[in-house]
């Protein structure tokens, strides 16, 4: 397996140590050589681009000014963008936190991404389609690109990965950040892990400089595939874990669930991407078995399953998704439907009862006592 060459970015830039000195380099303008963009303002996407905004400062090679694309929303009569760029705040999506002056919201998203060297991606993954176009014509020649997509698509073939999309897309190479990173814990700049999958090792390394932070220790691993299917699939463990809860059973219960919902998560990858180079020590990394913990504990997925459960399905789950997310997204339903939907296709229902019952229970009648009475 290729390590990541060490004197990479040593070669390219003198980095500096610690944040910039006051005043040397807080505005926008001084040019480093890598451009950075944000794709998404939603709670995930405020907290990383709040990091990309301290080490554009803190590194020479990155411009300073980080570009955020924000889709355009009105809070209290006031354009969201308005607010970010007056308060360095984003409001709605990840209240308390500042970003630094140099993260710049803009609603266009062709001017968002326009010269953009690394642009990252952190939206819901039904949204991405429609953006590529533009987006290909208006970022660098050549501009790499970063993935914090936690979801999957399909075709008539099967599973279709978000970086491939990116991929084809853009025909750009598509490293891949997955992790246990709770955003609203990490505004507050509370110790986490993070994973961060690559295919080409320069980039996986630029990538990493520009997310590793005090409060934020970056692993990387040469295996995409894998990062990226534990970053979609323990959305749907996290759902059953919300069920677990709102059901009243304890902890003994939900680790049982947690310990299934892994062994289907690895046998998934196995089977789909027999081929694929994916290292059963991706599952040991933050992405894997840390990322399923906290999602499983903590996270708007659980949230919203517990309410669902303790609701008996009296309330849908789109009448969950809008009370509590208040307009962000609920993934792991989404991809519990999606693997459903490959799963039926290839006749494999019965070989992973956890994802199937998930499903079932979330968009069938089968009752929420399946959740412990399936036979595993």
């Amino acid at each position: 397996e290729p390590k990541l060459p060490l004197p990479t970015i040593a070669m390219l830039s003198r980095v500096s140590k610690g944040l910039a000195r006051p005043g040397s380099r807080l505005l926008s303008g001084a040019a480093g050589s890598e451009k950075l963009a944000m794709v998404g303002s939603g709670n995930f996407g405020s907290a990383l681009v709040r990091i990309l905004g301290q080490n554009a400062l803190r590194h020479d090679i990155f411009d300073n000014e980080v570009k955020l694309y924000v889709y355009e929303e009105m809070i209290d009569g006031k354009p969201l963008t308005e607010i970010i760029n007056e308060t360095n705040e984003n409001v709605k999506y990840l209240k308390g936190a500042k970003f630094t002056p140099n993260v710049k919201a803009v609603p266009d998203l062709a001017e968002a991404v326009k010269g953009a060297t690394m642009v990252c991606f952190c939206l819901p993954h039904q949204f991405l389609k429609p953006l590529m176009p533009t987006i290909k014509e208006s970022v660098a020649p050549g501009a790499k690109v970063l993935s914090a997509i936690k979801g999957i698509d399909f075709d008539d073939n099967g599973v279709v990965l978000i970086s491939d999309l990116l991929r084809q897309g853009l025909n750009a190479d598509c490293s891949v950040l997955m992790g246990a990173n709770v955003a609203n814990d990490m505004a507050s700049d509370q110790f986490c892990e993070t994973t961060i999958g690559y295919k080409d090792a320069k980039n996986g390394e630029l990538f990493k400089l520009a997310f590793d932070a005090p409060a934020l220790k970056v692993g990387t691993v040469h295996d995409t595939v894998g990062v990226e299917l534990c970053g979609a699939l323990k959305n749907i463990v996290a759902i059953g874990a919300g069920y677990s809860d709102g059901l009243g059973y304890g902890g003994n219960t939900k680790a049982a669930l947690i310990r299934i919902g892994l062994k289907e998560m690895i046998k998934f990858c196995k089977m789909f991407y027999p081929t694929a180079g994916i290292d059963d020590d991706t599952f040991l990394e933050s992405c894997g078995v840390a990322d399923l913990i906290t999602t499983c504990f903590g996270g708007r997925n659980r949230k919203c399953a517990e309410a669902y459960a303790k609701a008996n399905k009296a309330k849908t789950l789109e009448e969950i998704e809008a009370e509590i997310l208040q307009g962000q997204k609920l993934q792991g339903t989404l991809t519990a439907k999606e693997v459903n939907h490959i799963l039926k296709m290839k006749n494999l229902e019965h070989e992973f009862p956890f994802f199937t019952t998930v499903y079932k229970i979330s968009y069938e009648d089968a009752p929420f006592s399946a959740l412990t009475e399936t036979p595993y």
